[in-house]
């Protein structure tokens, strides 16, 4: 099967340079109309300008693609319905919203001033939620939405320094998992994608051989999957150098300890049982995780009084 986009029109966010650079232009040569949305800011979010969106807007012309440039900060919300409307009146509809802008003010916590750590969730959290807002309505008129998040892995892992960026980063998993749910009706799959990539964002951060593997273009085939027809939903796909992996937010099978007054003591003694990964699983939704802890109190209950 190839993943053809012909038809469908997509917003890229962050797309003037780096992974979302090559995320437009692969949507572009697959026949998707594209708007290209650019701050034209430094890594820091300082600055700004349409320049960066537009230069990506004429490679996809000039290779006979459709492209429209947005300068539209992600934060501006109303700025963000702007962008949607100049896409929906060039082209009639919106179909994929790939959430690809982002910041870095990276520092040790204790030295991170919680202005910075503000604007790193203002961005990549409420950019995304923003973006999301502007075409949900649209997605569910045409009963037919794509959306990609991106994600990381110092938002899945952690990662010293970034604890702003880390927490925007796995608070936008958070948005992905409740959106997918409420769009499964109305025929909208969202998606994260976490990706490791060297844009302007990691250099200076990786030695030259790791960076040359790292190439944006390698984490492209995870986008185009999760934006495309046939695309999953409520899937976090991890790409890097060629090789793909899917994460998981699990739940152990649990232990059930009671009420005792003494449940604290068992709990610290029996923890390593009760964090054994052996038969987890991945919860339909949130009331995955009561459904569990009720259902092993209730067959704690019948053995008693059996």
């Amino acid at each position: 099967m190839t993943l053809e986009f012909h038809g469908r029109v997509a917003i890229v966010t962050g797309a003037g340079g780096g992974l979302g650079r090559q995320h437009a232009l692969a949507l572009a040569a697959r026949g998707a109309k594209v708007l290209v949305n650019d701050l034209g800011g430094a890594v820091d979010g300082s600055g700004g300008g349409v320049g960066a969106a537009q230069a990506v807007v004429d490679e996809i012309r000039a290779a006979g693609g459709q492209a429209l440039a947005s300068g539209a900060s992600v934060t501006d919300f109303a700025a963000v319905q702007a962008m949607v409307r100049q896409a929906q009146d060039a082209w009639g509809r919106v179909d994929i919203l790939v959430n690809n802008a982002g910041i870095l003010r990276d520092k040790s916590f204790a030295k991170m001033d919680m202005a910075d750590f503000a604007l790193v969730v203002q961005v990549h959290l409420m950019g995304a939620a923003h973006c999301c807002k502007a075409v949900w309505p649209l997605m569910q008129a045409q009963n037919y939405g794509r959306i990609v998040m991106t994600t990381s892995s110092t938002g899945l892992y952690g990662n010293f320094g970034q604890a702003n960026y880390g927490a925007a980063k796995l608070a936008q998993v958070g948005l992905m998992q409740t959106l997918a749910i409420e769009g499964a009706k109305h025929g909208i799959h969202v998606n994260a994608l976490a990706p490791t990539a060297a844009t302007r964002m990691t250099e200076g951060l990786l030695p030259p051989e790791v960076l040359a593997a790292l190439k944006p273009e390698a984490v492209v085939p995870a986008m185009l999957v999760l934006a495309h027809d046939s695309a999953p939903t409520r899937t976090i796909l991890c790409a890097g150098a060629g090789t793909f992996e899917a994460a998981h937010i699990t739940l152990t099978r649990g232990l059930h300890l009671g009420l005792d007054a003494d449940v604290p003591e068992q709990l610290a003694a029996q923890l390593a049982q009760v964090c054994d990964r052996h038969g987890e699983q991945v919860p339909r939704s949130g009331a995955g995780q009561g459904e569990n802890e009720i259902r092993l109190a209730l067959a704690a209950a019948d053995l008693q009084g059996a």
